[in-house]
């Protein structure tokens, strides 16, 4: 598994909780009645389920983290990708009996507990796992950004169903994607390098930033700033790279959208990258 030095400087996204939820309550007092039927990226899951999908995130994180009740865990020999994508659906099609009015009150009610709830939180302590990061165990400040990666990846998906305007100022687009490339050193971890090798990833736009991962005995390290001779390197606008990690896009249609250069087996496995339970 990864080491947590090896996946960069932290970062505190604990104030951005109350204004994504703002975001996503003005976003949906806006919808029509059609739009809450509109076909989001997640199979199967209308607008109305991936809104419904967000109050259990709210609902599960508030039981588990403030109030320390775990509810059911997997099955045995359960993955934990299986078990979340059944524990998601079940819970979805439970909620469609509820009202998108009563999906509305409720958002209100539990989004103004989460966030002050991470208010709280000692960024330093430990938290559950963020798999996709290679991490067995992670810091607070790891699991915020990861559940704040998730909350804007859903309202995302709610904007595109609908044909609204993104939610991707810098303000928010930037934590979102420099938490998403905590996944690099685990996507890296097998790819054959020389020690001292480095790979980058230029972002580009409104987000604009660039990490580089140096390649070390015990696996690869990530860092923010520009390597000196980078052995490969990916360079994406914002939108493709958010979409690419959430696998709203496939790899190999990123890679007609990205540029890449040096060894472009390196820079192709950074295309696998996904920040995301898959």
């Amino acid at each position: 598994m990864i080491e947590l030095s090896q996946v960069g400087p932290r970062i505190d996204v604990r104030g951005l909780f109350a204004r994504e939820r703002s975001a996503l309550l003005e976003l949906l007092g806006g919808l029509g009645v059609g739009d809450w039927d509109c076909a989001t990226v997640c199979p199967g899951w209308t607008v109305k389920d991936v809104t419904a999908h967000v109050l259990h995130d709210d609902l599960r994180r508030l039981a588990g983290m403030r109030d320390g009740h775990q509810g059911p865990p997997p099955e045995e020999g359960e993955p934990l990708a299986v078990f979340s994508a059944r524990v998601n659906q079940e819970w979805v099609a439970a909620a469609r009996c509820l009202s998108t009015r009563q999906l509305v009150e409720l958002l209100t009610l539990t989004g103004g507990q989460v966030a002050g709830m991470w208010q709280q939180q000692d960024l330093e302590a430990d938290a559950t796992a963020v798999s996709w990061a290679g991490l067995d165990t992670s810091p607070v400040w790891l699991d915020a950004a990861r559940e704040f990666t998730e909350y804007w990846t859903h309202q995302q998906q709610v904007r595109d169903a609908t044909s609204r305007p993104g939610l991707t100022g810098s303000e928010f687009l930037a934590p979102v994607l420099d938490t998403f490339l905590r996944a690099l050193p685990f996507t890296l971890a097998d790819a054959d390098a020389d020690v001292g090798a480095q790979v980058q990833v230029t972002i580009t736009g409104d987000a604009a930033m660039v990490w580089v991962a140096t390649r070390e005995g015990s696996g690869w390290r990530l860092d923010r700033g520009a390597a000196a001779r980078p052995v490969a390197g990916v360079e994406a606008d914002g939108d493709t790279m958010w979409r690419l990690c959430t696998r709203g896009i496939t790899a190999q249609a990123a890679r007609a959208r990205v540029r890449v250069h040096g060894d472009l087996r390196l820079a192709d496995q950074v295309l696998e990258m996904v920040s995301i339970i898959w």
